[in-house]
């Protein structure tokens, strides 16, 4: 009897995210050089930051502060007794030889984040939040004659950041991004980091294995290091899931170990066998006291946080009736429906705004590769606008490039005043009106007018009129066109269409 063939394994990823956020404080973690970033190589150091023998840390309480915010939002229990510990591990990026960071009593444990893929929600638990100080940074080059250099710019060792690692929760490159933007959002609305990825001040380290679909136990996983974009998130995770699978379809084992993604290739590559973690010989910091907060001050924190993006989302779809893709789109930058609620409160209809923000602010924005707090056009040219519409002022396609030109000539302009160079910035609103008046845009709303173009139209198109007739009433269409096209775009098309209708209508045309 003939064996049946077996059927391929089917593999499931596991991926939990080790995220580093660095925290908006004005000074270090431990000491009060300046965070502040582009500064000049090694100009914002220090003996505490580089780890001068006999210096001591002082922990830096706005940190403290923006760690326990970033906890309470993502449903963490806060701790009320944590400390920190010596992480050791040498680098020419981190001077001293080890680093601060918490390990057996971080100051945030057990949280979750909740996400929604494909329409489903779906939670992320969250191991830790822990505090740490960042690294230093390595730059290499190479010469035209073929040496080799590297330098240390030691300006970032010292600010203060945060580790937030996630439980292997996550089961997909998508989930994964859809985790990073919401934590992201989080972040940016507590105002505790500029999430910004290009400057390394959000990147992840990535774990990942797979196992056969039902299988329990997890599969040896590997890290990836230091991912700078969503973009790259999700193509790293899926190009790491496809090669392990590859490994073990070829009857390969999986190597625990730290890779590096190269964003030129699209592959990851190993970078160092990796060990458990206490191959870094932690140990309590002997320099900084154990962390006592007492539990008043984390009460008065979660009183005031402002206010998240589910929450404003639930608000926008039930205050403002909006669809649940205009909501979710809106609140994923806080600026961005801090500009939409502005807008409706100085009168716009929320609908209309939503759909002006989606359609055309965020498609110009784009196309300079701007975000919304780079924009120059406010909320009240869009309102302004918007009730010219109502009136009957514009047509809607009218409005098309009214609001793109008002766009284009809202600019910020600089006043320089010479030789005690005052400075003066103004920005330069143009409203829609003044648009409309520079390009003779207003809308023919007079039927006299409308009636004799129609009835132009209608005369000049016979076989169409016939066809319309006969049945063909999509040819309405055809008609409002050509008669749009008469006017270019100006004639009123709720008139058009009636008078049209009317007209074709008639027994006798």
């Amino acid at each position: 009897m003939a064996q049946k063939e077996a059927r391929p394994v089917r593999y499931e990823p596991v991926i939990g995210l080790e995220v580093h956020a660095q925290m908006l404080t004005e000074t270090k973690i431990f000491c009060g050089c300046s965070t502040k970033f582009g500064s000049e190589p090694n100009t914002q150091i220090c003996p505490v930051c580089i780890g001068m023998p006999g210096v001591l840390p002082v922990l830096n309480k706005k940190a403290l502060e923006f760690a326990i915010k970033t906890g309470i939002s993502t449903k963490c229990n806060i701790s009320t007794y944590s400390r920190f510990a010596r992480k050791n591990y040498f680098y020419p990026d981190l001077p001293k030889g080890y680093q601060i960071s918490q390990y057996e009593l971080p100051i945030c444990e057990h949280g979750y984040i909740e996400i929604v893929v494909d329409g489903n929600i779906k939670k992320i638990g969250i191991t830790r939040i822990h505090m740490e100080e960042d690294a230093g940074k390595n730059i290499h080059e190479s010469t035209s004659g073929g040496g080799n250099f590297s330098f240390v710019d030691l300006n970032r060792a010292g600010v203060p950041l945060m580790e937030i690692v996630s439980e292997p929760d996550i089961r997909s490159p998508v989930e994964a991004v859809e985790y990073m933007k919401k934590l992201r959002a989080i972040l940016r609305y507590l105002g505790v980091c500029d999430g910004n990825m290009e400057q390394g001040s959000l990147r992840c380290d990535a774990n990942i294995s797979v196992r056969p679909s039902g299988q329990k136990e997890y599969g040896t996983r590997t890290e990836v290091k230091n991912i700078n974009s969503f973009k790259f998130v999700e193509k790293a995770l899926d190009y790491e899931i496809r090669r392990q699978i590859k490994v073990l379809e070829d009857n390969g084992k999986i190597v625990q170990e730290t890779r590096l993604w190269d964003s030129n290739r699209g592959i990851t590559e190993s970078m160092r066998g990796k060990e458990e973690a206490h191959d870094y010989r932690y140990f309590p910091e002997p320099d900084l006291v154990p962390i006592m907060v007492e539990q008043k001050w984390i009460d008065d924190m979660e009183a005031f946080l402002p206010e998240l993006p589910d929450i404003k989302r639930e608000r926008f779809v039930s205050d403002y009736g909006l669809p649940e893709y205009d909501a979710d789109l809106l609140v994923s930058e806080k600026a961005l429906a801090d500009w939409f609620e502005d807008a409706v409160k100085l009168g716009g209809q929320p609908k209309a705004v939503s759909n002006w923000i989606m359609s055309d602010l965020l498609r110009l924005l784009n196309t300079e590769n701007k975000s919304i707090e780079e924009c120059t056009l406010k909320p009240k040219q869009l309102v302004g606008m918007l009730k010219l519409i109502e009136n009957g002022t514009i047509s809607g396609k009218i409005a098309k490039t009214v609001f793109e030109e008002m766009y284009k000539k809202t600019k910020t302009t600089l006043d320089v005043t010479l030789p005690m160079l005052k400075v003066k910035m103004e920005m330069k609103e143009v409203t829609a009106e003044a648009i409309i008046k520079e390009k003779g845009l207003i809308q023919i709303s007079d039927s006299g007018k409308i009636e004799k173009l129609v009835d132009d139209v209608i005369s000049k198109n016979q076989k169409e009129v016939e066809r319309f007739k006969a049945g063909e009433e999509k040819l309405i269409a055809f008609f409002v066109g050509q008669v749009m096209k008469l006017t270019k775009g100006k004639a009123n098309p709720k008139m058009v269409n009636e008078l049209l209708r009317k007209k074709l209508t008639w027994k006798n045309l």
